[in-house]
């Protein structure tokens, strides 16, 4: 796993979401949910088809705020209830993984820190996507997720 996680290939971002661990996990595991937050400032979600298990897919389209459509798909290595997934990512069904990702959430005074990573597999492939603005778009998801489970309550 060291090797997985060497820092040149990684980008890791966190946040304290202001809800319990359990509502933070439901609102990962519920395309319901999932379609009302993920993704960055102006994109929406639409889910196909959605398998919340070791070795289910989570396959969905984002619609971008210019009307562009970008294919996703989600491939779910490991799932520990509440505090962590792991997966696969990629654009279209037939396409390897573009990186794995890892989603960890952690209980803090009352409130959940989710710690997201990707691991990518050159440091040419985390640049590209760094280029193309994935720091900031993955701060903005991490926003909509604590602003969505605010509207919750």
């Amino acid at each position: 796993m060291s090797a997985e996680l060497d820092p040149s290939k990684i980008i890791r971002l966190d946040r304290l979401i202001d809800a319990p661990r359990d509502l933070v996990f439901e609102a990962l595991s519920n395309p319901r949910h999932l379609d009302a937050w993920w993704g960055p400032d102006g994109f929406t979600n639409e889910t196909h088809d959605m398998a919340f298990e070791v070795g289910g897919i989570w396959h969905y389209t984002m619609h971008g705020p210019d009307g562009k459509d970008w294919p996703n798909w989600i491939h779910y290595t490991e799932i520990a209830t509440p505090a962590r997934i792991a997966y696969d990512h990629g654009g279209e069904l037939e396409e390897p993984a573009h990186f794995s990702g890892l989603i960890t959430l952690a209980e803090e005074s009352g409130k959940t820190r989710m710690t997201l990573t990707m691991i990518f597999p050159t440091e040419d492939a985390k640049q590209a996507v760094i280029e193309f603005g994935a720091v900031e778009g993955g701060k903005q998801t991490l926003a909509k997720l604590d602003r969505y489970l605010s509207s919750l309550s």
